[in-house]
């Protein structure tokens, strides 16, 4: 028998909304920067009111630029960051659920150390590796390019390991019926395990996504022209050294324009995100 309470819910969600006004709280703060203009925020008289420059600062921000050290604006900005968490995100599911299942569905040599030394990469991230990675970048000129960005990051261990559980618990007796109907590995592969497979390349969507788009340091190294650099990098080079010169309302309303597309991102998928992870059974 489960005893309902008046009160029993009321300190839970007490502390889930204190917590919510916590995390919110910085981002309220920087709507409102970017509707102020810059005197009253280098003076530090800003109210927690929005001010009457919401229009004219955010079409500055996004079709003209700041006038920090980039000048670029910022829709070129989150459309590079768009590209490389695109590419990443589907470039590592896509290469983490082919090597998978050949991992699991093929009998090959030395086929469990192979899984093994990807596995071992979960040590060797890009920071670890970064001056090899750049050297091999920059001899492919692969400098200031798409490709640049997002090929060194595609690669994913994680993923090839949360696949390849996945597979091990797919019954046998699907692999059998496909035989039996005729059907190769690419078709089994085709018309079976990716359907299965559609809330876990969910899950793992969301966050490559949000791993590619919160990039900083790869990008601030492959980039040298303004009109190639993320919106994190953009970012940065607009707050100039001095204060006084510092388009902060630009600065704030880039910030919030940067939050944008991973808030939307988890929103539209936020369904298969959860069924993704907590799904055990298919």
């Amino acid at each position: 028998m489960v005893e309902h309470r008046k009160f029993g819910n009321l300190v839970p969600h007490l502390i889930l909304w204190v917590g919510v006004a916590i995390v919110a709280f910085p981002v309220y703060l920087a709507f409102v920067a970017s509707t102020q203009d810059n005197a009253t925020i280098a003076n530090g008289q800003m109210s927690l009111l929005p001010g009457g420059h919401f229009l004219e600062t955010y079409y500055k921000t996004i079709f003209v630029g700041s006038s920090g050290t980039t000048r670029e604006p910022v829709a070129s900005m989150l459309f590079n960051s768009f590209v490389m968490a695109m590419s990443i995100a589907l470039g590592k599911i896509a290469i983490s659920i082919i090597s998978a299942y050949a991992i699991v569905y093929f009998r090959f040599p030395l086929r469990m150390t192979i899984f093994w030394v990807i596995f071992i990469t979960l040590m060797l991230p890009v920071e670890v590796r970064i001056y090899p990675t750049y050297k091999i970048a920059a001899d492919l000129n692969l400098l200031d390019s798409y490709a640049g960005l997002a090929l060194p990051l595609i690669a994913s261990a994680t993923a090839t390991l949360l696949f390849r559980q996945f597979f091990m618990t797919v019954p046998d007796e699907l692999l059998e019926a496909s035989r039996i109907d005729g059907a190769g590995p690419l078709r089994f592969f085709w018309d079976t395990l990716l359907p299965l497979s559609r809330t876990n390349m969910a899950a793992l969507f969301v966050i490559l996504f949000i791993y590619g788009w919160n990039q900083y340091l790869w990008p601030l190294l492959i980039t040298t022209r303004d009109d190639m650099q993320t919106v994190q990098i953009g970012i940065r080079k607009m707050i100039v050294t001095s204060d006084a010169l510092t388009e902060w309302p630009i600065v704030m309303a880039t910030a919030v324009l940067a939050m944008l597309p991973p808030v939307a991102v988890v929103v539209l998928m936020q369904k298969l995100f959860v069924r993704g992870l907590v799904e055990t059974e298919k």
